[in-house]
């Protein structure tokens, strides 16, 4: 669904005709940076699901005829200025009402509850205690862990709320209004660390709202090709293509809504891996028949890369380079081809969260994208991003209803800005080439131990620092190399992965003793939170 021009647009355009077909919940996203990962729970639900602004007019919501609302968490407190603020007509929609975390605490100040900074903040896993069984909580244990992440809770209840459940620090965990259809959490059900999190979550959407649950992965296949004909018309699409699963797939998607009226461009810009170039050109253009054109454009990638260390910069120049190459693209292609009306690209909603473009507008910057936020007005393109909402897990799912082959639907990401965030500092081409071999290495060694699909990203990064060694008696003083490996559902947390122990021992052999240059390898033991999963 296009967070531009369709659904996701709600505070600023009517439902799109799918939400005649489907349940719809609409979920209001209150800045928090999981918003988009409540939607996909539903979605998993078999419920589609909107994420609309809390600025969204009453009648626009009740246009989507919606069986329920959610509202997110999100960073502010209730109390600040310009805190984004719950709408009490919501609760005249007549639907059910699920609060978490910010959401709770907005929907309650509206509703006459007291919310206040709480003297035992609780970040991390914390003990849930159910006091009264409910619907809602059907399959919930009595005693279980929850996932909080709270500096201010409901300090009071009027007589109208009901206590579910509370936590040593939080007495008011889990609530419900005795006479409106409200429930709300402190802690996020929609995070895989609150083990019975999908239980609330489903038993909300089924018990509470009576939603059908018979939305599919199929259905978005088959809505987003109907809306990318219904929006392109007869004119023509420019995807960039990398070869990695989110840009495979968006480019499958493309084609198979648009036929010859799609071009592919793949930007050679020397931060590839290793033979990256001659799998992406034997891929697409003997087995997908796809309109495919190589820029070569390393020189001037490096050239912008030169003496630059800091990873927000090393992004901004990538992403400026980008669209002078997709310019130059473009109008050698219009020549050949005629004019391109759209620009198309595999962004993630990971990717559109971390660099603040929530639908609040008041998600947290935690790094930049080259491929968010849309193009300049000079290039002359509007944005086709169809996947903007979805995470990665789900991409996969949507590759294989689009029948794409096992090794590009299961390809571990890549960042757009290639191995430029990989090698930390300056960006040297002998620097990068030593990178490459290292990271053919890891990858081919995962594979054999069957590890690949274990995994959810692994990959090697090449840090600025050299560290003393010994090699043939010989002192040396050479670069040092980690290797990351995590697990994870969405991208949105992770966890360093438990690789076996013989394994990382061959990894580091094989790099050590095959990559001139490195004489130390390290891993990467932290997760996400704290640490992102690249380290730029």
């Amino acid at each position: 669904m296009n967070a531009d021009t369709n659904a996701n647009a709600a505070a600023d355009a009517g439902p799109p005709a799918i939400a005649s077909r489907h349940d719809v919940v609409l979920v209001v996203d209150f800045g928090s940076q999981t918003a988009q990962l409540i939607a996909r729970r539903v979605r998993e639900a078999g419920t589609l699901a909107f994420l609309v602004s809390p600025d969204a007019p009453l009648e626009q919501l009740a246009d989507f005829e919606p069986k329920g609302l959610i509202l997110s968490g999100g960073p502010a407190s209730v109390y600040d200025e310009g805190a984004p603020a719950c709408n009490p007509g919501i609760f005249e929609l007549g639907v059910p009402v699920l609060g978490i975390c910010y959401g709770l605490q907005a929907a309650c100040h509206a509703l006459g509850g007291t919310v206040s900074p709480a003297q035992h903040r609780e970040f991390g896993a914390s003990q849930l205690q159910l006091s009264e069984k409910h619907p809602i909580l059907k399959g919930v244990p009595d005693h279980t862990t929850v996932w909080m992440s709270h500096g201010d809770q409901i300090e009071s209840l009027d007589t109208d709320f009901h206590t579910l459940g509370g936590t040593a620090t939080c007495p008011h965990a889990i609530v419900k209004h005795n006479r409106l259809p409200f429930f709300g959490v402190q802690f996020h059900p929609e995070v895989t660390h609150t083990p019975h999190g999908q239980d609330i979550i489903r038993n909300f959407l089924t018990d509470v709202c009576k939603c059908a649950g018979n939305w599919t992965m199929a259905d978005f296949r088959d809505e987003q090709i109907e809306m990318i004909r219904d929006r392109v018309g007869d004119r023509r699409v420019l995807c960039g293509l990398s070869g990695g699963v989110d840009s495979s797939v968006t480019a499958a998607l493309l084609a198979e809504a648009l036929g010859d009226r799609l071009s592919c461009v793949f930007v050679d810009n020397g931060l590839l891996r290793k033979n990256e170039r001659d799998r992406v050109e034997a891929a697409f253009t003997s087995a997908f028949h796809v309109d495919l054109h190589v820029e070569d454009a390393e020189a001037a990638f490096l050239d912008d890369l030169a003496g630059v260390v800091e990873p927000q910069e090393k992004r901004r120049r990538i992403g400026h380079r980008f669209i002078e190459v997709f310019k130059k693209a473009a109008a050698e292609l219009e020549r050949e081809r005629g004019p391109f009306a759209f620009l198309a690209q595999g962004t993630l909603y990971p990717d559109v969260i971390e660099s603040g473009h929530g639908y609040s507008g008041s998600s947290a910057n935690i790094k930049l994208h080259h491929n968010v936020g849309g193009l300049p007005e000079q290039l002359g393109f509007e944005l086709v991003e169809p996947m903007r909402d979805l995470f990665k897990d789900e991409v996969r799912k949507l590759g294989a209803v689009l029948g794409l082959p096992d090794e590009l639907v299961w390809r571990h990401p890549f960042p757009g800005p290639g191995l430029a965030v990989r090698v930390l500092g300056e960006v040297t081409k002998p620097r990068l080439d030593v990178l490459r071999e290292a990271d053919e290495i890891l990858l081919e060694e995962i594979i054999a131990a069957d590890q690949y699909r274990k995994t959810a990203q692994v990959f090697a990064v090449l840090l600025p620092v050299s560290s003393v060694g010994v090699m043939g008696d010989a002192r040396t003083y050479e670069n040092v190399l980690a290797v990351r490996a995590v697990t994870t559902q969405d991208f949105m947390t992770a966890d360093w992965a438990r690789l076996p122990h013989d394994l990382l021992a061959r990894i580091s052999n094989r790099i050590i003793n095959e990559v001139r240059g490195v004489n130390r390898v390290v891993y990467d033991i932290s997760s996400k939170p704290p640490a992102t999963i690249e380290w730029e």
